[in-house]
């Protein structure tokens, strides 16, 4: 089981209030939205959980462990991010990518193991990329870039799963089974998942939880349904935010 505790978190970006006196615990099982326009400070965020960044004040832990205090391959076997950018700069192939996320399991420094061969052979094939595990990064569109992105976090099979705007570049029918791709992860794994965005729609289909950033540092905390209200978003978004119901789904869209 795995428990993600942020006690008291500050984030300033330069004098710029991000995030104050943020204070949340994320159980195995639980997905976790962080919503906000752009600049909210998501990304910031993510990479403190994840033990990139520093926040000003506060503390984080995994397993009443400081994310500080775990050495970087234990860390990696537990905490897991999809990055927004830095992918194509990579020089080797997909099939080359998607198996490096298998090194924090790996017993061997030399070797790949058939069973972690076999193991990213089988996520190119679910997030299908499989024609395309020879084609180098640098020659993919964004879209194939982020499903690259996506399978080499599959692949290294964290308990805790950080995303950074995963809808990015994606059409929509693969958008639609990253849904289904993720809540199967969670559900079997009894793993957990924060999902970074600015889609509204995406985290009110997605999430059950909810974290969203205001933009001035300010926070509102609570389950999905419950914060997902035109006040709050047009307040966060700084535009006028209406939702639309017809009984069976809901839209949000700025007016």
């Amino acid at each position: 089981m795995t428990k993600l505790c942020l006690d008291s978190i500050k984030l300033i970006a330069g004098k710029k209030a991000l995030c104050n006196n943020l204070s949340i615990t994320i159980n195995s099982g639980e997905c976790w939205g962080l919503l906000g326009k752009n600049g909210a400070g998501k990304t910031s965020l993510l990479k403190c959980i994840a033990g990139i960044l520093k926040p000003e004040e506060g503390s984080i832990s995994l397993d009443a462990i400081p994310i500080q205090n775990y050495d970087r391959k234990n860390l990696a076997l537990r905490v897991g991010m999809l990055f927004q950018e830095g992918l194509s700069s990579i020089p080797s192939t997909v099939f080359e990518t998607v198996l490096l996320g298998r090194y924090p399991h790996s017993k061997y420094s030399i070797k790949d193991s058939l069973s972690d061969i076999q193991t990213t052979q089988n996520i190119l094939e679910e997030v299908k990329l499989n024609e395309l595990r020879d084609r180098e990064l640098n020659t993919l569109s964004g879209g194939e870039l982020q499903k690259v992105g996506i399978a080499l976090l599959l692949a290294q099979d964290p308990d805790l799963l950080l995303l950074d705007e995963p809808s990015n570049h994606l059409d929509i029918a693969f958008a639609a089974q990253l849904k289904t791709i993720l809540k199967e992860r969670v559900s079997k794994r009894s793993a957990s998942l924060l999902l970074a965005t600015h889609d509204i729609n995406y985290v009110n289909e997605f999430c059950d939880r909810l974290i969203l950033m205001l933009g001035d540092g300010n926070l509102i905390l609570g389950k999905t349904q419950e914060i997902l209200t035109e006040k709050n978003l047009s307040k966060a978004f700084s535009c006028k935010i209406s939702k639309f119901s017809n009984g069976i789904s809901t839209i949000f869209h700025s007016v």
